[in-house]
């Protein structure tokens, strides 16, 4: 701080750059000091809507101050002195502020430090926003809502502004709500909120999104450094808190993303940024996963090909399209059935196989659509094969994130209404990835669709940690053994002695075993000796298109006649 009185010139000079700053300011208040006298100039309608004692002010950061809540002041005021200490350059601040009537409303400031071309500092300017509109707080806790979360992410993404995002949530807090009831869950997300406010929002904004979720958006920290800010809050929490006498200890999960990269979209970023959260909560433990852009030998960044696959979807799914690999009889190698499986081409990307963007776009808005269409062409391109092999199987891979909408056995049924398709020979293949949904909910779907005639084989079986109670709980018709497990049977008697345990589990729940992944004679001839209903792999065919299939099926010749010993 100062006391030196401000000139004419320098007060000439502070009206012409806020004047500047006003133009772009975008639903904001703009502020400006000039930090050699401490004299600011503060947004007209500011001053009138917090009743500020003048447009113009010394010390204006001190006055501000004393309208800042008195919990968000230390964090304030910490910020404030760092920025006239010279030990920081800017600020991203959340915190409440009253107003005349003695309510609180929720304002973000966002501000930079400019300098001379010596490099001392001059100026601190930016932009205060308030956050009064019911939509975009958070009721429980204060914080910017999902809403406020996405206008801030689109604004980043409109202005260029580079921008790490953090996604954290706590673990288990149904279980905690089940235990002591949901007036503590509430408390401990006011708790998380609050923690959140005094200790980042320094240098962010932060958000409560969906349920236990909470994000975080800063243009000053590092990837190092908002890595190191979710340790300390991991560590804080995992020490445990009180709630109301109560010692609660809460596990994290986080994903983070750095967004520099702009040809893209607010929920092509979210869907990222989900996907690097579930990894963190399903197979880190709750370590951060950082989701990195880098991809592919051209150098070509994931989030903008995510991005061009997500308007594919919405552009009538151009350059989408099915192959289909066919599914053979164990016994006598005849085709049986078909599984569908999805593949994305352009100009710009070439072929993008489907486990390069479902995993990351399973959660979004659009990609029930894209199910359904999978679904509705499958169906399509089987009935026309179906004219030389009439009790053909056609297998199509469903998401969880399709089975958990209300509506999806009434899609299931129009589907097959509208293609004159019959239900015995559609096989809906659910993954491990459905351990996500509420298991109550996954068999109330699966014995739905079973009863309308549809069959359902659960895919993958084994790569996963609850593959069996899945089959346990889930009255399923086929499990298909993932080709991992028999990669090495021909040299590995383990391998063996596992394939043999699997057909006995399939046999004590009723369900047929289809083996994926055969590519030798070998393979396939000591897989014979073990109770297999089908087979799948290059060994007979790689996958095709429908029209290249039902070529192969006039000639009789649609599993290979060149198979090698």
């Amino acid at each position: 701080m100062t006391d030196r009185k401000v000139t004419e010139e320098a007060k000439q000079q502070l009206d012409t750059l806020f004047e500047a700053l006003s133009i772009v300011a975008e639903d904001t208040y703009v502020f400006l000091c000039d930090m050699r006298y401490d004299y600011s100039r503060w947004s007209k309608e500011l001053v009138s809507a917090f009743e500020l004692p003048s447009e113009y002010m010394y010390e204006a950061g001190r006055i501000w101050e004393e309208h800042v809540h008195p919990e968000d002041r230390p964090s304030y005021s910490k910020g404030i002195e760092a920025i006239f200490a010279g030990q920081q350059m800017g600020h991203d601040m959340l915190y409440r502020v009253r107003r005349p009537d003695g309510e609180y409303d929720i304002c973000t400031c966002r501000g930079i430090v400019l300098t001379d071309p010596e490099g001392h500092p001059t100026y601190f300017g930016g932009a205060i926003r308030n956050h009064s509109q019911r939509s975009h707080i958070d009721s429980l806790t204060g914080l910017r809502s999902q809403y406020g979360f996405f206008a801030d992410l689109q604004r980043h993404i409109r202005n260029k502004t580079p921008i790490r995002i953090g996604l954290a949530g706590i673990g288990k807090l149904a279980e905690i709500n089940e235990v002591y009831g949901y007036h503590i869950g509430n408390k401990i997300l006011q708790h998380f909120g609050r923690y959140l406010m005094e200790n980042v929002t320094n240098r962010g904004g932060a958000y409560r999104l969906d349920g236990s979720r909470f994000a975080i958006i800063s243009t000053l920290q590092s990837e190092q450094e908002l890595a190191a800010s979710y340790e300390d809050i991991r560590a804080h929490f995992r020490k445990g808190i009180r709630i109301d006498d109560l010692d609660i200890s809460l596990e994290l999960n986080a994903g983070m993303l750095s967004l520099n990269d702009f040809n893209v979209d607010d929920q092509t970023v979210y869907s990222c940024l989900n996907f690097a959260y579930e990894e963190s909560k399903l197979n880190k433990h709750g370590d951060l996963v950082t989701f990195r852009s880098e991809l592919t030998e051209a150098n070509k960044k994931r989030i903008a090909k995510l991005h061009a696959i997500r308007e594919a979807i919405a552009r009538d799914f151009s350059g989408f399209y099915l192959l289909y690999q066919p599914v053979v009889d164990a016994s006598s190698e005849k085709l049986i059935g078909i599984e569908a499986l999805l593949r994305w081409k352009n100009d710009e990307y070439g072929v993008i196989p489907p486990d390069m963007f479902i995993p990351f776009l399973e959660k979004d808005p659009l990609f029930p659509a894209l199910g359904e269409w999978i679904l509705t062409t499958a169906l399509s391109d089987a009935k026309k094969l179906m004219a030389y092999v009439p009790n053909l199987m056609t297998n199509v891979n469903i998401s969880y994130a399709q089975l958990e909408k209300p509506d999806f056995t009434e899609i299931v049924r129009r589907s097959l209404k509208d293609a004159g398709f019959p239900p015995k020979q559609l096989c809906l293949e659910i993954t491990e990835r459905c351990r996500l949904l509420d298991l109550d909910l996954l068999r109330n779907v699966i014995v739905a669709l079973r009863a309308s005639g549809v069959r359902v084989a659960l895919d993958d079986f084994g790569t996963g940690f609850s593959s069996v109670g899945l089959i346990k709980n889930l009255p399923v018709d086929t499990i298909k053994i993932d080709r991992s497990f028999i990669q090495n049977i021909e040299q590995d008697d383990r391998e063996q002695n596992l394939l043999n345990s699997f057909t006995d589990i399939a046999k004590t729940f009723g369900a047929g075993i289809c083996v994926e992944g055969i590519e030798t004679w070998g393979m396939r001839n000591i897989i014979r000796n073990y109770k297999v209903h089908s087979f799948q792999g290059y060994y007979y065919s790689k996958p095709l298109p429908i029209d290249e299939l039902i070529e192969k099926a006039k000639d009789g010749t649609i599993v290979s006649s060149t198979r090698k010993k």
